[in-house]
């Protein structure tokens, strides 16, 4: 929470525990251990600011009834020290307290002092954390789900790094393996159908059926001709897929740029084939007694780590495909040595966690450290229908032919308008929708109407200033602290969404503040009789344009100025 928050419920804290013990020195409360103060934000606002439970809490040391205990509280309280003005007794013996106007005044004046920095905190402690998300499969194009998993991602990693730790974000290219080996055979039968005709050629069962592998053999052909016609099968496969893997990283790279994704790393999976750190990793199990051999293959002890017991290595010497997977991952938390591994995955992946982590645990490593988003999938939905196919080439939509109908704003702000476990039906006719029906467009046009407001202002030669507190405390129409009070919340709310790992609760956050920000451009005139009134409400509209770019800013949404 900002420090404004944490000094005001420290604040609190003490004052509640000191009327508790003059309670007591007068003989209302019996001398007893008090019960922990605790806090929270009421869910009606109309009932106060914060709530506070002592009196609920106490009712078994003190063995009197909650209400009687609130009263004597509340009679012994003193609030003068404190950044609140009043406490008022609710339902069994709720304590409601509410903030004193000079608590709004320094609000908005700690925005202004901080301006973009406002909403960051030192809850990370500068612990180095690594942010892995979408990883999509360079064999092919990228999907919807991975158009989810970007800005879920990224917007966690922006998250994170407001909250007060160091984030890396990571793309791990599968450059290995049974789906590059499938990606060669497919290229190569489409190469040689090129010249021996596709009757003589078959088509693998299980190959990559896109118009890209027959685009990359027709530039392959263009390239080199019939070179590679009659030359030895490894031969051929390792020359196709040089050419063309990194093409398609190329493009992952380049969409989600388009995207406004970048990564600080780009990790290939064949360097730890290449430096050894498959094989290592397995030797390693070994080594702690965490495997066996049966039927020739050698098998992880699962079950002795809390997962199932699975095949590391196959009876031909191949590991399978959770080995790398394992190696990858020890390199993330020991070899780099990051405090966290976050991994943004598919709902699909839920049973591979626990053997991920198994086999973590067994290596000696904190399996703790590795944390995972699961995230469910997403369909497309026009006219009320699921769409599968785009409308203007009739193939699947992929990340590319989606922004091509959507703006990048509005995709990212609606992929990050859901909990990371919920499943998204994104409509996409509301997606382009330019009316408050739209959420990006509602929030894009309080910030339009924001920056109206002063422009209309300037033109009058009424520009914003510093302002003293008891020009602030002139901010007393409800929907004015109802205003300042969410803006007061920003920083617990970017702390509640790295905590939770769910960015969506800063999108939530926005959509709130523009409701309030809607409101009071309803309720209240900025430009008035009273210059001091005027000014404060200027000061105010500043305050809230800074912490609704803060809040867009994490998810990489633009502040329109005007629409």
């Amino acid at each position: 929470m900002s420090m404004l928050v944490a000094k005001a419920t420290c604040e609190l804290r003490a004052a509640v525990g000191q009327a508790i013990e003059k309670a007591q020195a007068a003989g209302e409360l019996p001398q007893a251990q008090a019960p922990e103060i605790a806090l929270e934000v009421p869910g009606d606002r109309a009932h106060g600011d914060w709530a506070c439970n002592a009196a609920m809490a106490g009712a078994r040391a003190f063995k009197m009834p909650p209400r009687k205990i609130a009263e004597a509280i509340q009679k012994n309280l003193d609030l003068s020290a404190t950044c609140f003005q009043s406490c008022e007794i609710a339902g069994p013996g709720f304590l409601n307290f509410t903030y004193a106007p000079r608590f709004y005044g320094e609000v908005l004046q700690d925005v202004h002092k901080l301006g973009q920095a406002y909403g960051s905190s030192a809850m990370g402690e500068g612990k180095r954390v690594l942010v892995e998300f979408v990883s999509a499969n360079p064999t092919g194009p990228m999907h919807i789900g991975n158009a989810r998993g970007g800005v879920l991602g990224d917007a966690l990693a922006a998250t994170l790094e407001t909250a007060g730790y160091q984030v890396e974000r990571e793309f791990y290219v599968n450059d290995a393996g049974n789906q590059v080996n499938k990606f060669a055979c497919s290229l190569e039968a489409r190469y040689l159908q090129i010249y021996k005709g596709e009757d003589a050629v078959p088509f693998p069962e299980d190959g990559y059926q896109g118009e890209d592998i027959k685009e990359h053999a027709r530039s392959f052909a263009e390239k080199y001709s019939d070179q590679y016609v009659e030359a030895p099968e490894s031969d051929r496969r390792q020359a196709l897929v040089d050419f063309a893997l990194p093409q398609n990283i190329q493009g992952l790279h380049d969409d989600l740029l388009r995207y406004r994704v970048e990564y600080n790393n780009w990790f290939r999976e064949s360097t730890l084939h290449e430096n050894g750190a498959v094989g290592r990793v397995v030797e390693l199990l070994k080594e702690k007694g965490a495997t066996y051999e049966k039927e020739g293959a050698v098998w992880f002890k699962g079950k002795a780590y809390g997962s199932e017991d699975f095949v590391l290595v196959r009876g031909n010497g191949v590991p399978t495909y959770v080995v790398p997977d394992i190696a990858y991952h020890y390199d993330k938390l020991v070899t780099r040595n990051f405090d966290i591994a976050i991994d943004v995955l598919g709902a699909d992946h839920h049973g591979y966690v626990p053997r991920l982590k198994a086999a973590l645990t067994a290596l000696g490593v904190d399996a703790s450290r590795l944390q995972i988003v699961l995230m469910q999938m997403v369909r497309l939905v026009r006219d009320g229908e699921i769409v599968k196919a785009s409308k203007r080439s009739g193939k699947a939509i992929t990340l590319v032919t989606l922004l091509e109908e959507v703006p990048v704003d509005a995709a990212r702000f609606l992929f990050n308008s859901y909990e990371p476990n919920t499943r998204i039906d994104f409509d996409l006719d509301l997606a382009v929708q330019q009316d408050s029906q739209n959420p990006v467009y509602y929030v894009q046009y309080a910030h339009a109407r924001v920056c109206s407001i002063l422009r209309n202002l300037a033109a009058d030669g009424i520009t914003p200033r510093e302002c003293t507190l008891e020009e602030l405390g002139l901010l007393a129409a409800p929907e004015e602290a109802e205003l300042i009070r969410q803006i007061s919340a920003y920083t617990s709310e970017v702390e509640g969404a790295a905590k939770a790992m769910d960015p969506a609760r800063i999108t939530r956050y926005v959509m709130a503040l523009s409701t309030l920000f809607h409101k009071f451009y309803n309720a209240c005139r900025v430009k008035g009789d009273n210059p001091a009134l005027t000014a404060a409400r200027l000061y105010l509209c500043t305050a809230f344009k800074q912490v609704l770019e803060n809040g867009l800013g994490l998810f990489k949404v633009t502040a329109p100025e005007s629409m």
